[in-house]
């Protein structure tokens, strides 16, 4: 009995460096953990998003920065099926409409780290689509900064389409974040007006230079008419006066 009250009495002062240690320790380490784990997330994403409007996510992407606490931001996610073994038109449309969107908020003076847009095809993601039982193409969803998706977050395709204004009136509704729509010009038909006006004015420009030459001739036979007819060789020919005369009062012969 005594050498256990004498061990006893040995670890104490163990135990009492070990609460004290405890008691040092700053409070909410876990919270910190927290915090340090959602400033990498918000950084990778920020990272991604600078090197592409769109962020890709594959299967384990999306469940730790779209689906995984913590976040603080949202994420639109277009879930698409856009290889052409797929031959999914709709698909390829959409996807250009959502650059369209996505372009305009990240070039935007009001850009900042609590939207962000992502997509997940079928091709790179199939577990996501399978996870989220879903089993059509195009589908865009809102997934909050705070709790679970609403049968809001979803985009009724079907009754409104997927024009950028459109998709840009439902994500204010969800976030009550306003994205001003920028298209990128359409230079087709202004092409097409370049080309016919090069083209006429080609042809304006062979017409008006071979029209030159014929009025360079002309100008250049009337020139020569009225020159020869101002000059002393007319008057000579009318008058036809002497090719000399002597002068009547020394008698030189001019």
């Amino acid at each position: 009995m005594a050498s256990v009250w004498a061990k006893s009495f040995v670890n104490l002062p163990v135990l009492c460096v070990f609460f004290l240690v405890l008691l040092c320790l700053p409070p909410g380490g876990g919270q910190k953990k927290k915090e340090n784990l959602l400033s990498e997330k918000v950084d990778q994403m920020m990272e991604w998003s600078s090197r592409r409007s769109v962020v890709r996510m594959n299967g384990d992407k999306f469940r730790r920065f779209v689906k995984a606490p913590p976040r603080n931001y949202s994420v639109i996610v277009m879930f698409t099926a856009l290889q052409p073994q797929r031959q999914c038109s709709v698909c390829r449309q959409a996807n250009e409409e959502y650059q369209v969107l996505a372009n305009s908020w990240r070039y935007s003076s009001a850009f900042s780290n609590k939207l962000f847009f992502t997509v997940v095809d079928y091709d790179e993601g199939a577990d996501v689509f399978q996870q989220l039982n879903m089993n059509s193409a195009p589908t865009f969803m809102h997934f909050p900064a705070k709790g679970k998706p609403k049968r809001a977050d979803t985009f009724d395709l079907q009754r409104i389409g997927f024009a950028s204004e459109q998709l840009a009136k439902w994500i204010a509704d969800r976030t009550d974040v306003q994205i001003r729509v920028f298209r990128p010009p359409n230079y087709s038909g202004d092409y097409c007006f370049g080309s016919a006006s090069i083209s006429g004015w080609g042809s304006a420009i062979f017409e008006e230079e071979q029209l030159g030459i014929h009025l360079q001739q002309g100008w250049l036979g009337h020139g020569c008419t009225v020159f020869a007819m101002t000059s002393g060789q007319m008057w000579n020919h009318i008058r036809g006066p002497p090719y000399a005369h002597k002068n009547p009062q020394n008698g030189q012969v001019v």
